[in-house]
């Protein structure tokens, strides 16, 4: 037998698993591609040597209204050297050297339904120097899905979705956008286009495609760059641009577990991408597997990702475990059991999430058998002025952001033959959404083996939501290209 410390609460909780048990942990298990040696001069050659656009020091010059949108706290990176710290001085000199004026320069923070960052976010966010320059003359700012003031409304694109966007991004001569391309459950990949059709719009346009009639399409499960989601984020930011009559200069880093540069693409949208993600696959997608999992295994800390209660927000807790299937179906069997230890003690952080209490308690009620079926309520929840209110001045996600969640957890109901919480506090939370509750890891394996038989083959994932995750797959699976 071998001791596995998965994550729970604000500790671990040990399981006995069998010898024959698989344990990943990215960037260890097995090693990531190298990266980069010397970021800044990457970074600075990078933007000095745009892909399919000119250099900003012709895209710029004086009085040019320039925006520099970077990604908020969700996305990590928070070291000396981390894409933002090292990108946006290099750029912002670029933009001097160009004649721009300080005062024609505003930093976004491309928050989107995600609560606004606070001042201390942003300074670990964009460094020490950037943050003394810009945010006393309040040039630095969270993006705001709910300020019409400050959103223009771009019509419809060419599949029918609703297109709106900040507007200083819209109005300005260089629109940039920093991107981290890190793989991703929802499209394959952050970062290119997902960057502004989420970050930096309004919650209509993310309904496009964080919905369950385009997060339930086959495609969406294992992860790709090339499902219904992605293309629907390119479609929205290519009408961006096309409204825009000009393109986004983008300075997307390939990143590693630990938040670390692998490779630095600036330019023309639609050409790095596909760079970006030919890189990103060598580290993303990991041949590991010799045979298909019965069982998934893995731990819950209460603080992760989106934000202290993660965890133990019952919605949040399946859109979290659906991620990793999501991540991770190419190695699971069609009937897999997961088994998450969680305490899982209903603390659902209502000043963060605003609108989630409401939700999980009309998934208690009035024929809503799958979660799917609150769909429905979407405009009419997000439309309360005290959710509404909360996401703008009170640093609460916005109330739509609920609802990409739900799409997202019903995958873990579609895709595996049971859900088992360990060690929940409250079980009644986890049972409410469908999920299986036993004390102990012990308790939860020999109850799963109705599903799975004897000696079920075990993929466990200690750490899994305190590193940056991977795509895992069969050994003779082929990486993409």
């Amino acid at each position: 037998m071998k001791t596995v410390q998965f994550e729970y609460g604000e500790g671990t909780l040990a399981a006995q698993l069998p010898d024959s048990t698989d344990v990943f942990v990215p960037g260890e298990t097995v090693a990531d591609p190298p990266y980069l040696p010397d970021v800044e001069t990457a970074t600075r050659d990078s933007i000095l040597n745009p892909i399919e656009m000119p250099p900003l020091a012709q895209l710029a010059k004086p009085g040019a209204k320039v925006t520099i949108s970077f990604p908020d706290r969700v996305k990590g990176g928070f070291q000396p050297n981390s894409h933002r710290k090292t990108a946006i001085p290099l750029i912002i000199a670029e933009l001097y050297q160009a004649g721009v004026n300080k005062r024609d320069i505003q930093l976004i923070c491309s928050n989107g339904l995600h609560r606004k960052n606070t001042d201390a976010e942003i300074r670990a966010l964009v460094g020490d120097a950037i943050y003394r320059e810009f945010m006393p003359t309040h040039q630095i700012v969270n993006h705001d899905s709910e300020d019409w003031d400050n959103l223009v409304d771009l019509g419809y694109d060419e599949l029918g979705d609703h297109v709106i966007l900040n507007r200083a991004v819209f109005e300005s001569d260089v629109p940039i956008l920093i991107g981290h391309v890190v793989g991703n459950p929802y499209a394959g990949y952050s970062g290119g286009y997902k960057m502004v059709a989420t970050g930096l719009t309004h919650w209509k346009s993310i309904a496009a495609h964080h919905i369950p009639v385009v997060m339930h399409e086959p495609d969406f499960v294992p992860a790709s760059p090339h499902s219904v989601m992605r293309h629907k984020m390119n479609a929205i930011g290519r009408h961006m641009e096309a409204r825009m009559g000009k393109k986004f200069f983008m300075c997307d880093a390939v990143l590693d577990t630990h938040a670390r540069q692998i490779a630095i693409f600036s330019g023309y949208g639609a050409a790095i991408q596909p760079l970006s993600w030919k890189v990103a696959n060598r580290r993303t997608f990991v041949p590991f597997a010799q045979e298909k999992y019965d069982v998934m295994m893995f731990g819950m800390p209460q603080n992760f990702h989106y934000g202290n209660g993660h965890g133990t927000n019952p919605i949040l807790m399946m859109q979290a475990i659906a991620a990793q299937i999501i991540r991770h179906k190419r190695v699971l069997k069609d009937n897999c059991v997961i088994i998450c230890s969680s305490i899982c003690n209903g603390y659902f952080h209502d000043e963060e999430f605003p609108s989630y209490r409401e939700l999980y308690d009309l998934f208690q009620n009035d024929y809503h058998n799958i979660l799917p079926d609150l769909d429905k309520f979407g405009e009419y929840v997000s439309a309360k002025p005290e959710y509404i209110n909360k996401y703008r001045f009170a640093y609460g996600y916005h109330p739509y952001h609920a609802f990409s969640m739900i799409s997202c957890g019903h995958l873990a109901e579609m895709h595996t033959a049971a859900v088992y919480i360990v060690g929940a506090y409250a079980p009644g939370y986890a049972r409410a959404m469908g999920m299986k509750t036993r004390a102990t890891f012990a308790e939860a394996m020999k109850d799963a083996e109705r599903y799975t038989g004897p000696n079920p083959k075990i993929l466990a994932l200690p750490r899994t939501f305190r590193t940056g995750a991977v795509h895992l797959m069969m050994t003779d699976d082929q990486i993409p290209d």
